[in-house]
C-alpha cells in the first residue's frame, strides 16, 4: 500500500471517530430547500388561479353590459348576456353558473336611450390541489366584478 493510500484510511478512521458532519450541509439545504420551496410554489399557484378568476370576472361583466347594450329588446339583451359573460369566464377555463350573473337596470324598459345597465358577476374559484369533502367546496375564494354599461343616448326605442 502506498504512503497517500495509508493516510487517506487514517484519515477517514479518524473522521469517523470524531463524529464528522462532512456532507451533512447539502442533505440540511436540499431538506430545507424543499420544505420551503414546496409552500411557496403552492402559494404562486393559488395567486395565479385567483387573478384568473379575477380578470375573467372582470371581462365577463363587461362583455356582458355590452351585449345587453346592444341588444334589440331585453329578451335577447339577457340571453346575449349569459352568452358573452360564460364565452370570457370560459376562456379563462372557469364555468358561469346562471346564478352568478346578474343585470340590474333601473329604468324600464331596460334598453330606453341613455339608460345605465349595472351587471354584476360573483363566483368561487377553487384552490388548486384542495379536494371537495363531502359535495362542498370547502377551499374557494369568491371574486365579483362589476361595470356598468350604457345605452346609446341616441338608440331608438325597441
Amino acid at each position: 500500500m502506498t504512503r497517500g493510500a495509508r493516510l487517506f484510511r487514517r484519515s477517514r478512521a479518524a473522521a469517523s471517530r470524531t463524529g464528522s458532519d462532512a456532507g451533512s450541509a447539502l442533505i440540511e439545504f436540499a431538506f430545507l430547500g424543499v420544505l420551503l420551496f414546496v409552500p411557496l410554489v403552492y402559494l404562486v399557484l393559488s395567486v395565479f388561479a385567483v387573478q384568473r378568476a379575477a380578470y375573467g370576472a372582470t371581462a365577463a361583466a363587461r362583455e356582458a353590459g355590452r351585449a345587453w347594450a346592444t341588444a334589440a329588446d331585453d329578451a335577447e339583451g339577457r340571453q346575449r348576456a349569459y352568452a358573452a359573460a360564460a364565452l370570457a369566464l370560459g376562456d379563462q377555463g372557469l364555468a358561469l353558473e346562471p346564478d352568478e350573473l346578474t343585470v340590474d337596470c333601473p329604468s324600464i324598459p331596460c334598453l330606453a336611450p341613455g339608460a345605465t345597465l349595472t351587471v354584476r358577476v360573483d363566483t368561487r374559484v377553487p384552490l388548486p390541489l384542495v379536494p371537495d369533502l363531502l359535495g362542498r367546496d370547502l377551499a374557494s375564494v369568491a371574486v365579483s366584478a362589476r361595470h356598468d354599461a350604457v345605452v346609446d343616448a341616441y338608440r331608438g326605442f325597441p
